[in-house]
């Protein structure tokens, strides 16, 4: 995943031009036509959400092959996740191959780092590359493994690198708060976002200054709440994940401006709400743009969905 300062900057633009709260003011919550509006039906007072059984990913040692100071864990492929470790005093890298390549950037230091396998099923093949001079790496390790996941959700439903949570998580205890509320996945769903569109504010500074290779912390996220597209994208996947709600991070380009953005894909099988022009179908992946649901985007910009071009998925 890469993230350019230009590309940043035209964002913030946009996010000016479209009337976007500026980092010192909150949104005010009402008013624009892309916050989300829940299509209310008759519901059972005596309903309630059924959180399933929290999803885990780790790394697990015992399971592990490689060699030196570099492992990798295939234990838990059938659930969507590959979990590497490695030691070098060098910049490391992981890629993940299956028809297309995902390069990640990767913990140096041991600290075990997991990534999705968001290619299906198939054989995909694993490499720790080692940085040597320049833009140039070194094949440390490599293994491949012939994956069968459990459902196409799995890699959806966990935390990974770019969507970094845990059991004890503020973000994932107010996800619980509101789980615990809810008559149903659709009840959750709302009012995850309307936190997020009432409470998290776009980072302009943030914006024209993040390096490539970064990382949202959500927690850091709700703390601070401020972030750029990315903070918002891992926030609300966190949130969401966390509470058996299958949640994509999409990376890709909004049009006219050909803007690189993040966004959410949720899925959910119940007739769900509308964001700007985008009805959520039922049984389908639906998008879910927060960045400027949050900040005022109207409709005649985030349009019909035909100017979102995904490219990567996480």
């Amino acid at each position: 995943m890469k993230i350019f300062h230009k590309v940043l900057l035209w964002f913030v633009a946009i996010m000016l031009l479209v009337g976007c709260s500026s980092s010192d003011d909150k949104p005010s919550g009402g008013g624009n036509d892309s916050k989300p509006a829940v299509e209310q039906s008759e519901k059972d007072p005596d309903s309630h959400y059924e959180v399933p059984e929290y999803a885990e990913a780790v790394f697990n040692e015992t399971e592990a092959e490689g060699e030196g100071d570099v492992w990798i864990d295939l234990s838990s492929v059938e659930e969507g996740y590959v979990a590497v470790s490695a030691k070098s005093e060098n910049r490391l890298k992981f890629q993940v191959i299956k028809d297309e390549t995902y390069n990640y950037d990767m913990n140096n230091d041991g600290t075990p780092s997991i990534f999705p396998l968001q290619s299906g099923d198939g054989e995909y093949s694993f490499r720790v590359m080692e940085h040597i001079a320049d833009n140039k790496y070194a094949a440390l390790y490599e293994t491949s493994a012939d994956v069968s996941l459990i459902d196409e959700f799995q890699p959806y439903i966990r935390t990974n690198d770019y969507v970094s949570y845990n059991r004890n998580s503020n973000c994932v205890k107010l996800a619980s708060e509101f789980a615990s509320n809810a008559s149903d996945a659709l009840d959750l769903i709302n009012e995850v976002f309307s936190y997020v569109c009432d409470n998290i504010v776009y980072d302009s500074d943030k914006a024209s200054s993040v390096e490539t290779g970064y990382i949202p912390d959500p927690d850091e996220t709700l703390s601070s709440q401020k972030g750029i597209c990315f903070d918002y994208a891992s926030l609300t996947a966190a949130m969401f994940r966390s509470q058996g709600i299958p949640t994509k991070v999409i990376f890709g380009y909004v049009s006219p401006n050909n803007l690189y953005h993040a966004w959410n894909m949720i899925y959910t099988t119940e007739q769900g709400w509308i964001v700007a022009e985008f009805k959520m179908d039922q049984n389908n992946w639906n998008r879910v743009d927060l960045t400027f649901s949050a900040n005022g985007a109207d409709a005649d910009f985030i349009g019909d969905g035909s100017n979102y071009t995904g490219i990567y998925q996480y």
